[in-house]
């Protein structure tokens, strides 16, 4: 299948209101209140909530992701993507559980992406930033918090179970180069990553001690220090999460002063701190690339990257699958669950208390012959 499911490909989390926008609730393992139960997945429930939820923040991503869109291009687009959102929130709730299943632990990543966030936002103390988190987002900080834990189990599961499965050899990468050429000839450019730490607003003797974390920075990292690491946890920029990866740039795309500097460095070199207006920067020379037709050393890595993004869609659709057929699935009539596997068991779901609905789901599916009308379950809640 084709099709790239919304939770693999969801980017970094770039601030309070872009998670609490972009990222829709994960299906809870009990309901809080009596409410509609949309789906049960083993022993998880999909709320008719969660799926409003989702619809709110698909609509909101592709109005944002899609600035230039007319209200009917964009109402376009969601129509074909929301069809498929109950299959996603499934999916993901298969590997939140799986990871939950192989005992895998993401706490210290939690911890760790929840401060991300609070410095970026220049936010105090963690009390702050709870309270700030309900006020933009308009969700109870736990709720906020289980969130980011399950989409960072979700892709820690895709990594060590899907990605490393796949395989793009060196025959691989010199038959695309060969079918490719064209692609690979370029201007001279470089790609760059940056570590950004913001003096926007801040008081003389604050710039000061700004300005002396920038230089402790450096020094670290010509220590050997890991430049995407020290960008998650200390750039202001928006970069951070993506470890300060900034993207490629001819030498006409960025001021004198900046070209000078990054086109006399070499695969790895980083320059000394800049003073902006608006901060102190850092920058890491990530490739150097010279006009023309680049070497198949030179590109291998993108090749290999386009690859590996070209067969892991696959790849994971068909590991949900197998997860699928393991898996005991409800969907209530009405309801379209578009990458349900064959004899899949579709059956009503009544709503029921929290209490009744933290009874847990069996699982092994049913199997069925065509012929044969599936028999009701004792406990679909």
């Amino acid at each position: 299948m084709k099709r790239k499911p919304r939770w693999l490909w969801a980017g970094g989390l770039a601030g309070l209101l872009a998670v609490g926008a972009a990222a829709p609730q994960s299906p809870s393992s009990g309901a809080r209140v009596v409410e509609e139960i949309v789906a049960r997945v083993n022993n998880r429930i999909i709320t008719l909530s969660d799926l409003r939820q989702a619809r709110e923040a698909l609509r909101q991503d592709i109005t944002r992701s899609c600035q230039g869109c007319t209200p009917q291009q964009i109402e376009e687009r969601f129509q074909q993507e929301e069809k498929n959102l109950l299959s996603d929130l499934i999916d993901n709730a298969l590997l939140v559980q799986r990871g939950e299943d192989l005992g895998i632990n993401v706490e210290p990543q939690v911890i760790n992406q929840l401060d991300n966030i609070r410095q970026r936002n220049n936010i105090a103390t963690m009390e702050e930033f709870e309270r700030a988190v309900t006020q933009a987002t308009g969700m109870a900080f736990e709720d906020y918090k289980e969130q980011i834990r399950n989409q960072i189990l979700t892709q820690t599961v895709i990594r060590q179970e899907v990605v490393r499965e796949v395989q793009v050899t060196r025959a691989d990468v010199e038959q695309y180069y060969q079918e490719h050429k064209n692609d690979f000839i370029r201007p001279e450019h470089v790609i760059l990553s940056e570590i950004f730490l913001s003096t926007e607003g801040k008081s003389a003797e604050e710039v000061a001690e700004i300005e002396k974390k920038a230089n402790e920075l450096l020094e670290q990292l010509r220590q050997g220090a890991d430049f995407a690491e020290l960008a998650k946890r200390h750039s202001n920029g928006s970069t951070a999460q993506r470890g300060g990866e900034l993207g490629s740039f001819e030498r006409n795309q960025l001021s004198k002063e900046i070209a000078d500097l990054v086109f006399n460095l070499r695969r790895g070199q980083v320059t000394n701190v800049i003073r902006t207006q608006g901060g102190f920067l850092i920058l890491r020379v990530d490739e150097r690339f010279e006009a023309g037709l680049q070497s198949v050393d030179k590109v291998e890595g993108e090749i290999t990257n386009i690859l590996y993004n070209q067969r892991i869609p696959d790849a994971l659709r068909r590991y949900v699958e197998r997860l699928r057929a393991e898996s005991y699935i409800y969907v209530k009539p009405g309801y379209s669950d578009t990458a349900a596997v064959t004899n899949t068991i579709i059956e009503e779901v009544q709503p029921k208390s929290e209490d009744q609905a933290e009874d847990t789901g069996k699982r092994k599916q049913r199997k069925r012959s065509p012929q044969t009308p599936p028999s009701p379950p004792r406990n679909p809640q």
